[in-house]
């Protein structure tokens, strides 16, 4: 056996022994080996399996050789299959530019520059694309945070950790963030009572260099359990939101009741556009059922998986997997309410429904697209009464110049009217608008919470 056969012979038996060596490639390997060794002493049999399936089988062992000898034994792992799964990756690494690392944080806390930025494929999402969206948020606000009363650079003040985070804000009118730190620290909300039967959840993220290097057990976990420790309790709920690009990474869904692994699922979903394009994520709790969405799309609901009679209090965060200092992910608009209930049957019934969860860009009448749950409802009560007429009012926090406030709640009545006109065909002539401003306020103007709840849109019938 010439020296260079021999070489590779002992290259591949090395190869076999890596523990980062993809399985697949394994028999293949067995194959050269034998064929190698049987070489002088069979000729013949060589020639039989034919020459070019024999150089193709060398060069795919080479090929993958050279690469497992630059690489390090964990990176390798990753890149080829996540520890603990089941099978091989049949999903392709989807091919493109890879996004640059981001660069140093400015002294001031702004993280500013295009290039800091995640790029995106597609623009943001219309009120069109988010016309089937079924999600309705709570209406009576029990946490509400969008860390504006938070100093950039300082850890939020109304939040715990045993770890570390700070505020960061972008140079956009997107206001502050907070930044999670990785390595399992868990990041909760301090001082929430009791969670009631049917609330629902959401938040915004933001992310910062998740590429094709992230890795495919990066993950963002949202968990609402029993108690305000860091660790979980015996009544708990985890959603694993994948932060992987090169592959596509399912949901994972786990939960505890009285202490016991009922639920651990992966549930099939590529939401690796979704999640480097500023998300918004909702989660709607009806008991036991749950249901989670990012953005227009529901991708879990799960009748029975939130223990029955469970005194949840808490809600809390953890970022996995990541590369500090690389990946890099941010939490914006949190906010719990409690209801989340079905506004069609309230309206019929009592002729009027107040919500806050028509949401609008700050200081403007632009809804934003993840309130289409309620004006898809508002419509199919006008769909079912072809004689009913609706008044719509709008009503602001009191921030800022009271007759800017009074303009302004009646373009964001005018807004909500011309989506259920433009998108669901609703008569023009069934709906009036009015504004009024900050003048009848149902909370408290001084705290976020209550500024959320004055921020309000009123349907009445006429």
């Amino acid at each position: 056996m010439s020296y260079f056969k021999y070489y590779r012979y002992t290259l591949l038996l090395k190869t076999l022994k890596m523990k980062s060596f993809h399985p697949l490639l394994k028999p293949l390997c067995f194959i050269c080996i034998f064929l190698f060794s049987c070489s002088q002493a069979n000729g013949q049999f060589l020639k039989k399996l034919g020459k070019r399936a024999e150089k193709a089988a060398e060069r795919a062992v080479e090929r993958r050789v050279d690469k497992e000898a630059t690489e390090k034994t964990d990176q390798a792992l990753d890149s080829i299959l996540e520890p603990g799964s089941k099978g091989g990756n049949k999903t392709q690494v989807p091919k493109g530019v890879e996004t640059p690392s981001p660069k140093e944080k400015p002294d001031n806390g702004t993280i500013s520059g295009d290039e800091e930025r995640q790029p995106t494929s597609t623009g943001p999402k219309t009120l069109k694309v988010y016309s089937k969206f079924d999600f309705v948020p709570g209406d009576k606000i029990l946490f509400s945070d969008d860390f504006s009363n938070d100093f950039v650079g300082d850890f939020p003040s109304k939040w715990n950790t045993n770890g570390s985070g700070e505020i960061v804000s972008f140079d956009d009118d997107s206001g502050n963030w907070f930044e999670l730190k990785g390595g399992r620290k868990t990041y909760q909300i301090a001082n929430i009572n009791e969670l009631p039967e049917n609330y629902t959840i959401e938040f915004d993220v933001e992310t910062m260099g998740i590429d094709k290097k992230t890795s495919s057990a990066a993950k963002l976990v949202v968990i609402i359990d029993e108690n305000d420790k860091f660790g979980y309790g015996k009544n708990t709920v985890y959603a694993y939101l994948p932060l992987c690009q090169y592959i596509e990474r399912d949901i994972r869904i786990w939960n505890n009741v009285n202490g016991s692994n009922i639920i651990d699922n992966y549930v099939g979903a590529d939401i690796r556009e979704d999640i480097i394009s500023r998300p918004h994520i909702s989660i709607a709790v009806n008991k036991e059922r749950y249901r989670l969405y990012i953005n227009e799309t529901k991708h879990i609901d799960i009748p029975k998986l939130i223990a029955p009679n469970a005194p949840l209090n808490s809600l809390k965060f953890q970022l996995v997997g990541i590369n500090e200092g690389k990946d890099r992910v941010f939490i914006n608009n949190v906010k719990i309410a409690e209801g989340g209930i079905d506004l069609r049957r309230t309206l019929m019934k009592d002729g009027k429904v107040s919500t806050n969860g028509i949401l609008f860009d700050s200081g403007s009448a632009n809804i934003q697209p993840q309130s289409m749950g309620i004006i898809r409802q508002i419509y199919q009560v006008l769909q079912k009464d072809n004689k009913l007429n609706l008044n719509i009012v709008g009503h602001t926090d009191a921030d800022g110049n009271q007759d800017a406030n009074l303009k302004l709640s009646k373009n964001r009545a005018e807004a909500v009217k011309n989506a259920l006109v433009s998108i669901y065909s609703i008569e023009e002539s069934r709906l009036s608008t009015e504004g009024k401003g900050a003048s009848e306020p149902i909370g408290d103007n001084s705290t976020i919470e209550g500024k959320a709840q004055n921020r309000r849109v009123e349907f009445i019938k006429q």
